[in-house]
């Protein structure tokens, strides 16, 4: 019975992570009109299943450091009610934040709910140095380097993409005919051709496009095909960098086998991205800064980049905080940086690992008829 609820409990996780962070990769999609929502979390799925599949072979080093090896005694990283407590408490911290439409930090919630079961299974003992090793730096430091990254390359993109002669233009689509447009403060637009003025809104429907040519290419879809790409590339490592965190509490328990347990975890990812990821997706595409194709794009090559290193490195870095990061850099860069949605998301962030700590060993007290 313990074995069949830590599986549950794993999967309910995969279902809570994948509705926080499935549509995070292609947030930048959505959030500069260069993709329909229903378009960019079908993206966001296909590239995330990839990741999945071959995260086992490629981010193997993450297993370990999630069944809380170093953290506490070895004895107690394969005792299944301490298993079952840390990944039910992570999911039931995920999927409230999701709810809350913020995007959290599996990891965080994952490592409190190490800490919080372990104080428990291991009477205390938890190796907190390990902790400051292995988890809190790579997770303190990981956005803090993605919103710096992000204010140096923009400018360094943005720069290349003048000198190259590619100009930038804001469009808006009047009676299904797409005309330039220059936004004015009042939230109204002026339509260069015609002098006309009209109200939009708050200019939400409008988008950046990119003129001009270069090596006899036209610039405007190759960009579009490249922030493709990026986004996928980080749903495909977002994926390679969570899914190994997950499967662990099912090998560390031998609940199911390593195979059987990738591919559950995988579709339960899939789904809750599916059916659940809608109010975190507004929050991220919309309501942290308003971006560019281009300001997207770059944000999306900061996040691949630092992701797809953690992974190959065994460092359990969170997507969400890298993701965000550097849209925070691309917020600070243009202007747009929404200061209330990012109070709300810090809050979120660190509150996480507290609430996963005490969930998880709220759990582990009521788990205990299943273990005796």
């Amino acid at each position: 019975m313990l074995l069949a609820a830590i599986i549950v409990a794993v999967l309910f996780l995969a279902f809570a992570n994948g509705a926080n962070d499935n549509f995070k990769g292609v947030a930048t999609l959505f959030g500069s009109g260069t993709a329909r929502y229903r378009t960019a979390l079908l993206w966001a799925t296909v590239t995330t299943l990839g990741g999945s599949v071959l995260a086992l072979a490629l981010a193997s080093g993450l297993v370990d450091t999630f069944k809380g090896k170093g953290l506490v005694p070895d004895a107690v990283t394969t005792d299944p009610r301490f298993l079952l407590s840390v990944g039910l408490g992570a999911a039931l911290t995920v999927i409230l934040a999701t709810v809350l439409g913020l995007p959290v930090s599996t990891t965080h919630a994952l490592t409190g709910g190490l800490v919080g079961a372990g104080l428990l299974a291991a009477d205390g003992a938890v190796q907190f140095s390990a902790l400051g090793t292995s988890f809190v730096l790579p997770l303190m430091f990981a956005p803090v380097v993605a919103l710096l990254l992000a204010i140096v390359l923009y400018p360094v993109v943005r720069a290349v993409r003048r000198g190259v002669g590619v100009s930038s233009r804001t469009c808006v689509c009047v009676g299904g005919v797409i005309e330039e447009a220059t936004l004015q403060p009042d939230g109204s637009v002026l339509l260069v051709r015609t002098g006309v003025v009209v109200t939009v809104g708050t200019g939400a429907e409008c988008r950046t496009r990119y003129a001009g040519r270069v090596v006899g290419i036209e610039v405007g879809p190759a960009l579009d095909v490249v922030h493709y790409l990026s986004a996928g590339a980080v749903c495909f490592a977002r994926a390679l960098n969570d899914t190994p965190k997950l499967v662990a509490l099912l090998i560390a328990a031998r609940a199911i086998n390593p195979t059987a347990g990738l591919a559950a975890v995988a579709v339960a990812m899939a789904v809750g991205g599916v059916l659940a990821a809608r109010r975190v997706a507004e929050t991220m595409s919309k309501r942290i800064t308003r971006m560019t194709p281009g300001q997207g794009l770059t944000a999306n090559l900061v996040t691949t980049l630092m992701v797809l290193g953690a992974s190959r490195l065994g460092l359990p870095v969170s997507t969400t905080h890298v993701s965000v990061g550097a849209l925070f850099g691309i917020g600070t860069v243009n202007g747009t940086a929404r200061a209330k949605t990012i109070l709300s998301i810090l809050l979120a962030w660190v509150t996480t690992l507290p609430l996963g700590a005490a969930l998880a060993a709220l759990v582990y007290l009521l788990a205990g008829p299943l273990a005796s």
